[in-house]
């Protein structure tokens, strides 16, 4: 597109934006590819993607995101540890002087929509002072090809993105000098302080976690694809758990990896692109993945790259054990453009259990499939964060506690009534360890893991006898294909049935004493499903 200096045309005078040096409205790939080059901001690497570095965050930062409160969404928020409330006279503040911050400053936008079935979509305007972060939103937002749609625009929510212009605390009543703050009721986002793109992406889930709902349509914190049946499956987990790896599949049809809806026509994705990890991906596990870090368009997050022969290190972790790519999903061969499918026939939890207690799979009932979407279980390891020296449990409502605006029974209850509606089969999957737990014993090998989600998907499991697990009550298969007995039966893999119980009760009563704060509003047989402990 060409560029634009009309303010008056875009709506930006009523937004208070004045006096900037030039406005760059809805670049080409190309062309932000040239901008990002001259301004410095990246370097392109061999074979054509385009790295970056994001500053002092590499990743979310929880603590410094806020909600406004006021009147006409503050009823409906789930506050409390996610969601923090901001006061509305501090945010006209800090909005005016970022407002200010931007006079005589160049600015990058990019009109898209959050959403793929336009029954859904919203339209988003994302406002950026980086040539690479208005890329960002150009990938993974759903672009408008027509001029003429581009001409109308009108955009519901507005995303400002200034990773250089920063709070006073003392101030502005922020936790730091970076910020992340939803204004529901003057439909504004704006970031501050950090480069780290991700906080546009997961602020716009946020709003998206926040209206769908009240249409009756489920957000989703999960990826999708599809067989040529148009059988559809959900992939819910934390960072970590091997989401975006196991849904990439080269025999099925990737609608997305990471955020969508599922309304009463099927589901859709909310995205036009992949935020794909790639510490350490191979070419051998990953292909699909792997090769999307070698593509022109694809921004390469905190990696490490030689700035003489302009080569790659996905195995450096020197920046972050957090680096990223951001690509457009075409760059997936097998990908469906459409972003929207009909109902899923499986649901897969994933879970990457490092006390080594969990079978590789089990089949979950649609009450305790909403048991476990409430609790949204994994367990970080030993070294991978300051301070953890063993296993520890981390649960996350609705696997992404963090983006979800509305109470998690709202979410809970919407998946549980369209599973019913469905019959749509789900399973609890470990991608962690069996046996002695992390350190002890090997993690569960990744072609294991995709051999049990594609038997599943195949129907292979449906007429293999299962075993009720006395204490977490899943149902687990007593046999797969060739997969190992000993990852259907942890109990199997311990040295010490002595030490397997106790690990296996120490596990139960975490579960139960992080449910008792859904207690309250939760339906009967629904909490029926807690663990039983000996």
């Amino acid at each position: 597109m060409e560029q634009d200096s009309t303010l008056e045309n875009l709506g930006l005078v009523q937004l208070g934006i004045t006096n900037v040096a030039g406005i760059y409205r809805n670049l080409s790939t190309p062309a932000l590819y040239e901008e990002t080059v001259r301004r410095r901001e990246g370097l392109i690497a061999h074979l054509g993607p385009i790295v970056v570095k994001t500053g002092h965050y590499t990743g979310r930062s929880p603590k410094d995101k806020f909600i406004v409160k006021e009147q006409t969404s503050e009823k409906n928020i789930w506050w409390g540890k996610e969601n923090k409330p901001f006061d509305i006279d501090k945010f006209q503040v800090l909005f005016h002087r970022l407002l200010a911050y931007l006079q005589g400053k160049d600015i990058f936008i990019q009109d898209c929509y959050a959403g793929a079935d336009e029954k859904y979509r919203i339209p988003i305007r994302i406002i950026t002072e980086y040539a690479w972060q208005n890329l960002f939103a150009r990938n993974m937002f759903v672009q408008i090809s027509d001029d003429a749609m581009l001409k109308k625009h009108n955009p519901h929510f507005t995303i400002f993105a200034m990773p250089r212009f920063h709070a006073t605390p003392e101030i502005d009543g922020t936790n730091s000098d970076a910020f992340i703050i939803v204004n529901f009721g003057q439909r504004l986002i704006i970031i501050g302080g950090t480069g780290y793109a991700g906080e546009i992406k997961k602020a716009v889930f946020t709003v998206l976690n926040y209206l769908l709902p009240q249409e009756e349509v489920l957000s989703m914190h999960c990826a999708a694809n599809m067989g040529s049946g148009d059988d559809v499956a959900l992939f819910f987990g934390l960072s970590g758990t091997g989401k975006t790896t196991l849904s990439t599949d080269i025999d099925r049809c990737l609608i997305g990896d990471d955020e969508h809806g599922w309304s009463d026509y099927g589901i859709f994705n909310f995205e036009g692109g992949c935020y794909a990890k790639v510490i350490r991906i191979s070419r051998e596990h990953e292909p699909q993945i792997y090769q999307c870090t070698r593509r022109f368009g694809t921004i390469l997050e905190n990696v490490t790259i030689n700035a003489r022969t302009r080569r790659l290190n996905l195995d450096d972790a020197t920046f972050t054990e957090n680096t990223r790519a951001c690509y457009p999903i075409p760059h997936i061969e097998n990908a469906l453009r459409s972003g929207v499918g009909p109902h899923p026939v499986n649901i897969f939890m994933l879970s990457c259990d490092a006390f080594g207690v969990l079978p590789a799979i089990a089949r979950l009932s649609a009450e305790e499939a909403a048991y476990y979407f409430l609790q949204g279980y994994t367990a970080r390891v030993a070294g991978t964060e300051i301070g953890v020296r063993e296993p520890e449990a981390v649960f996350s409502p609705c696997f992404g506690a963090p983006f979800m605006a509305l109470q998690p029974m709202t979410y809970a209850r919407l998946l549980h009534k369209k599973i019913k509606e469905q019959s749509a089969q789900c399973w609890l999957v470990n991608t962690g360890w069996i046996g002695e737990g992390a350190g002890h014993s090997d993690r569960i090998a990744l072609p294991h893991t995709r051999q049990l989600i594609r038997s599943t998907i195949a129907g292979d499991l449906n007429e293999v006898a299962m075993v009720k697990d006395p204490v977490f009550g899943f149902s687990v298969p007593e046999k797969c294909g060739d997969i190992p007995k000993v990852l259907l039966q942890p109990r199997n893999a311990w040295k010490s049935g002595t030490a397997y119980e106790e690990q296996l009760n120490k596990l139960a009563s975490k579960f139960r004493e992080n449910f008792t704060q859904f207690t309250e509003d939760c339906p009967p047989e629904v909490l029926a499903c807690s663990p039983h402990v000996g």
